[in-house]
């Protein structure tokens, strides 16, 4: 477990800086560039819709394990618009709450009850 939250904290400290050098440079407006490129159809575009996927497989599993519920929901929408910034955190903060149980913190304390 160590090595996995050493992994997750990796990932987001460098895309949190990351995302603030290309903020800084380039604005904050990704949206429209977003989907620009998939309306393009261009490869950056193919990888932008990929990415949508998992964007939206993110949302529907934290609605899920929280069994849609308006937690639930309201933590989808975080994991549909802030990606793995998002995903890494919640994942380090459910990885202390479950004890490192990794049933737990993909499934959700209810589903693990025998």
């Amino acid at each position: 477990m160590t090595a996995f939250r050493l992994f997750l904290l990796t990932i987001l400290v460098s895309l949190a800086v990351y995302t603030l050098m290309v903020g800084a440079t380039h604005g904050w407006n990704l949206i429209p560039l977003f989907f620009a490129e998939i309306q393009a159809m261009t490869w950056q575009g193919q990888f932008n819709f990929d990415f949508l996927g998992f964007l939206l497989l993110s949302a529907l599993w934290c609605a899920w394990r929280n069994d849609f519920s308006p937690l639930g929901f309201g933590l989808a929408v975080l994991g549909a618009t802030g990606g793995i910034l998002f995903l890494s955190i919640y994942l380090l903060i459910l990885s202390f709450q479950t004890g490192g149980d990794i049933k737990k913190m993909l499934l959700g304390a209810r589903r693990t009850q025998s």
